[in-house]
């Protein structure tokens, strides 16, 4: 069936074709550009007793903090300070994340800065330029079993959040989005294979795409946005490190 819709969606990308060329070109005119959040990238959130839990979110603009002003507004920021009060433990975190990247080229600039490092748990957070710059299945579920692998076994959670709903982002006209909605839908069905192969999790977190939950550029969560996200993720993951 997957098969099927992803042949499906190629077709009407091509039908369409001229029509996205348009949107696409008039919404890249129209974008505001925003930077990733300021401040350290790295931090202890939370107190209480025993040794801290690591925590790593490596990804896309979202783990750069773009859409909000620091990093404790962001999401890994946000998400750190909730499973600390969780967990009643210390949370020592860093964000790896960069604007605009998708999961092959993480794998090159992004992974080795932290592949031999030692974390309890791997947040992986990508899907968004993946879906924009059409990579292929085979490259992005090769990508993403490439980025989860060093990370890999009993002493370590991987956990990868589900691809966003882009036919949600106001940013996009509603044609280029829905489309867009469609083909991350289909990444992320071809990322929650490699997540069941690979015994990590794939994270569904419900999120509302109302004003409210989105920066000024319509495309990234405001500071409300990354907070509900932060909080599903902790909802998800945070009951294996409790005692």
């Amino acid at each position: 069936m997957i098969r099927l819709a992803t042949l499906g969606w190629w077709l009407l990308l091509l039908i369409l074709l001229p029509v996205l060329l348009v949107q696409a070109v008039c919404a890249r005119r129209r974008a505001i550009r925003l930077e990733p959040a300021a401040g350290a990238q790295a931090g202890m959130a939370g107190q209480g007793c025993g040794e801290p839990l690591r925590v790593l979110l490596l990804g896309e603009s979202t783990v750069a903090g773009v859409g909000v002003t620091s990093q404790q507004e962001a999401l890994a920021g946000q998400f750190a300070a909730q499973l600390a009060r969780r967990i009643r433990r210390p949370v020592a975190w860093q964000a790896l994340g960069e604007n605009g990247i998708a999961a092959t080229q993480a794998c090159e600039r992004l992974l080795p800065q932290v592949a031999d490092r030692q974390f309890d748990l791997v947040l992986l957070v990508f899907g968004v330029n993946d879906t924009t710059h059409f990579t292929s299945r085979r490259r992005w579920q090769t990508a993403l079993a490439t980025l989860a692998q060093p990370f890999s076994g009993p002493e370590c959670m991987v956990a990868f959040t589900a691809v966003p709903p882009i036919q949600h982002f106001s940013a996009l006209p509603w044609l280029l989005r829905r489309l867009l909605g469609w083909r991350a839908a289909l990444l992320d069905r071809h990322m929650a294979e490699v997540a069941a192969q690979l015994g990590a999790e794939h994270c569904r977190v419900a999120l509302e795409f109302t004003p409210g939950y989105l920066a000024v550029d319509g495309y990234h969560p405001s500071v409300r946005g990354y907070q509900v996200w932060a909080e599903g993720l902790c909802e998800l993951l945070g009951g294996r490190f409790c005692d």
